[in-house]
């Protein structure tokens, strides 16, 4: 059955009128003429064929039928008054469902969360970490976090940070009479990979060590797994900055050589363009931009890089498992 419904605009001017006893007084409540309102009200009252008010003596009193209707009103507008501030609230709080790499789960987003939680506590996270390729109309994903070039038609994408990829280790490995000083002393030392062996190769070419064993040391199939391999001083592995950054700022990890790969891919925010603005969404998006852009000024304040050979750009064969 279809809803008889009176003008939403006539409702309003209707139930102010009535709460404030003047059509003038209405009138500036809600930003209109005082004719406005007048007209909205006879309009209503034609509609429903009753009369709400009577004017008696230039005041404005409303009437038995008016008083019933409008409890009715204020009921109605309480009710959708309540509705939008709910929909409001789980717009900006509420559950958020993120997805991403293991990798960037394990090295960069789990240490933060808790700063995350602590600032936004009406947010309650969901953590996938998956490389799988989402499709956002037919799974409960609010965001991804993902490592490309950035070419998602369609979608709403946003660059983390760009990435370069570089040499880290244990502190141990630079101090003592073993300690690494120039890229050839890498003939002493376990290299890890992360995949395969193929940018341990262009960073060697960068720094012209060619002399260096490349093939030598485990290869991992999670560059996560390659760099906790150099947390615990088992070798030297090459990382991309995200991953290593939260290692290299506690000290767990340092860079033996300033020298560095060009990333071909950059880490990005994707999500609907419907859901862009969505509160809780871009307070997510704006606090990843911020801890991004943190460690890319920690990090430089950290290590002041040294001049050394052109960049070279990483071997593009990655894609999306980052």
């Amino acid at each position: 059955m279809r809803r008889r419904l009176p003008s939403l605009n006539a409702l309003k001017a209707f139930e102010a009128s009535a709460r404030q006893e003047s059509f003038t007084k209405a009138a500036d409540e809600l930003c209109v003429t005082q004719g406005a309102v007048s007209q909205q009200v006879k309009a209503l009252e034609a509609e429903l064929g009753v009369r709400l008010f009577r004017r008696e003596r230039q005041r404005l009193v409303i009437t038995d039928a008016g008083r019933s209707y409008l409890e009715v009103v204020r009921d109605a507008f309480d009710r959708i008054g309540t509705g939008t501030e709910r929909l409001l609230q789980r717009q900006n709080s509420g559950v958020l469902t993120v997805t991403t790499s293991p990798n960037f789960a394990a090295k960069w987003l789990v240490h933060r969360l808790g700063r995350f939680s602590d600032a936004h506590p009406g947010i309650d996270l969901r953590i996938s970490a998956s490389i799988q390729h989402i499709d956002f109309a037919r799974e409960d994903i609010d965001l991804a976090i993902r490592h490309g070039v950035g070419e998602w038609p369609g979608l709403h994408v946003t660059r983390l940070c760009v990435e370069q990829l570089f040499p880290v280790c244990s502190p141990v490995l630079v101090r003592g009479s073993g300690a690494l000083r120039s890229p050839r002393d890498l003939s002493h030392h376990t290299l890890l990979h992360a995949n395969d062996t193929s940018d341990w190769v262009k960073w060697l070419q960068l720094v012209d060590a060619n002399d260096v064993d490349f093939e030598r040391g485990p290869v991992f199939n999670q560059a996560s797994m390659a760099i906790d391999a150099a947390v615990n001083g088992q070798g030297i592995a090459l990382a991309r900055t995200a991953l290593a950054a939260w290692d290299l700022l506690s000290g767990r990890l340092v860079r033996p050589f300033p020298q560095a790969l060009e990333a071909p891919y950059a880490l990005w925010i994707v999500c609907p363009v419907a859901a862009a603005e969505l509160p809780k969404i871009a307070t997510f998006r704006a606090w990843l931009l911020k801890e991004a852009a943190d460690d890319i000024r920690r990090l430089a304040e950290l290590r002041a890089p040294t001049p050394g050979p052109p960049k070279l750009r990483a071997n593009r064969s990655a894609g999306d498992a980052g």
